[in-house]
């Protein structure tokens, strides 16, 4: 679709609620997408999260919002077509993680001394999914060794250049994320990407386009972080965030992740990823939920 233009002129409008279990933490829930959200594809603000969608041959965006005192979400869909609305639904709650039991998984990370005053202060934190897995995948790739902002600006770069053009644009939604076959061979360097960096986003969108990369759990955590690893670039810290908010994996776990390692070193050296992994044995099979506590509990303490 690279160089061609979405023209939205004939479009369905739906308003879907969206149940999940309480609690949910919305807050916390738009907060950490809206710091890792695309310009152009996705927007945050007012406690509104929106985002542009390509499903089926069919383009669209959504509008998701908390309902006051309500244990739903509210959204809004703009699609070509009404029979898409189901899949729409379906990526929309793992999007943000509505299928979640906060009872359940509270109640087994608060056995731990760790855990359990995080637990306590956001009983209904989520594991933020994706809407769709390879624009997940290329976004963590993005974000290797940059700040979350960095990450963000090359990612806006990136859809400016590859993605396909709505038109007319939709109050800061501009474009459709770009597909695997258009990345596979494209030219990443006016981004300013590290030669390697776009090397694996290459490799990561062939394979996918090729279909020798299925970007889904269905074998298993360790499968699928193998099948991620195996590309060159993607190592565990990549693979594991992939699949946790990517593959819908509960108990996936970026062990070497700096901040995991700060937020467990409570103000003292940051633990050894070896550490880290030993305390998190006990945390399973919800070691994501575990790092999403232990990375909100490191963003109090710091302020942002």
């Amino acid at each position: 679709m690279y160089g061609e233009r979405m023209t939205m002129t004939q479009s369905i409008r739906d308003s879907v609620q969206l149940a999940f279990r309480p609690p949910l933490d919305w807050p916390a829930l738009l907060g950490f997408v809206a710091l890792r959200a695309t310009p152009g594809v996705e927007a945050v603000a007012a406690g509104v999260y929106r985002r542009t969608i390509a499903i089926g041959g069919d383009t669209g965006t959504i509008e998701v919002r908390a309902a006051a005192a309500e244990p739903h979400l509210l959204m809004r869909v703009r699609l070509g077509r009404h029979e898409r609305l189901l899949q729409v639904v379906e990526r929309a709650r793992r999007l943000f993680d509505l299928d979640a039991d906060p009872g359940l998984i509270g109640g087994h990370l608060a056995r731990s001394p760790e855990l359990a005053p995080l637990v306590a202060r956001r009983p209904g934190l989520r594991v933020p999914g994706a809407w769709d897995a390879f624009e997940l995948a290329v976004r963590a790739v993005l974000g290797q060794q940059v700040t979350v902002r960095g990450a963000t600006t090359l990612a806006g770069r990136l859809v400016r250049t590859f993605g396909t053009p709505l038109d007319p644009p939709e109050d800061g939604l501009t474009h459709l994320f770009p597909r695997p076959a258009v990345l596979a061979d494209a030219d990443l360097a006016p981004l300013g990407l590290p030669r390697a960096r776009a090397a694996t986003i290459r490799a990561l969108a062939g394979g996918v386009a090729r279909g020798e990369l299925v970007l889904e759990a269905s074998r298993g955590l360790e499968d699928a972080v193998g099948r991620l690893a195996a590309v060159p670039g993607i190592g565990a810290w990549t693979a594991h965030y992939i699949a946790m908010r990517a593959l819908d994996e509960p108990d996936a776990f970026p062990a070497a992740d700096l901040g995991l390692r700060r937020a467990l070193g409570h103000g003292a050296a940051p633990l050894e990823p070896a550490r880290v992994a030993e305390l998190a044995e006990a945390w399973r099979p919800w070691r994501a939920y575990a790092a999403m506590h232990l990375w909100a509990g490191l963003a109090g303490e710091e302020g942002t």
